[in-house]
């Protein structure tokens, strides 16, 4: 894994954003049925990729995709504020410090022994990512089951309002609270593992 951060114009012509788009499709169009954009028949790109958007991308040696997540600024657009609002009994977070954790997706081509682990460092990843960059926290909307996975890694999460049928899936809102702590959290837990940075990238560029 290579770390690069404040990459400008960041776009399709680059290898790990390509098979990051391209693994999104797979996943949340092709397996899960979200009816979500498609670019190109290839890439799942939404109103959300735009250039104030934020992506860890764990990749292979050759650039093959394993791992990655969008973050979003909580003070602007993003999924909780904009399309679920009703997931809060409380205001939705935002603040220019906390970010929302998007498209949280495990390449489906990955040997099923294999995902657990690229998981744990994805999410080490997030961990270190918020304390080198100075975010405070992370929102996200969840179906149940993986809350419930989220909520047993170790840091702070809570759940932020009701269980709402959306869509066929029981959905819910957290918040996870990052300190200096997070990682002997996550350590505790068995989750959090130190490994090389993901690539960073910020400032999304569509290009062909």
């Amino acid at each position: 894994m290579q770390q690069s951060s404040g990459i400008n114009g960041a776009s399709l012509v680059d290898p790990a954003l390509r098979a990051m788009f391209e693994a999104r499709k797979r996943v949340f169009v092709d397996l899960l049925g979200w009816d979500v954009p498609v670019l190109d028949g290839t890439f799942e790109i939404d109103q959300f990729d735009t250039p104030s958007a934020a992506y860890l991308v764990l990749t292979g040696e050759n650039c093959e995709h394993r791992a990655s997540a969008r973050l979003l600024r909580s003070d602007g657009p993003h999924i909780l504020r904009d399309l679920f609002p009703q997931l809060c009994t409380g205001p939705v977070p935002q603040d220019e410090a906390f970010r929302e954790i998007t498209r949280f997706c495990i390449d489906p081509t990955l040997p099923r022994a294999d995902r657990r682990s690229v998981r744990n460092q994805l999410v080490s990843a997030l961990a270190d990512f918020a304390i080198s960059e100075g975010i405070s926290g992370y929102s996200a909307v969840a179906p149940v089951p993986w809350f419930r996975q989220i909520a047993q890694f170790g840091w702070r999460c809570q759940q932020l309002g009701p269980c709402v049928p959306i869509n066929g899936q029981q959905l819910v809102a957290l918040r996870i609270d990052i300190d200096q702590d997070t990682r002997a959290q996550l350590a505790n837990a068995g989750i959090y593992c130190r490994n090389p940075q993901p690539e960073a990238y910020g400032g999304m560029e569509l290009a062909a």
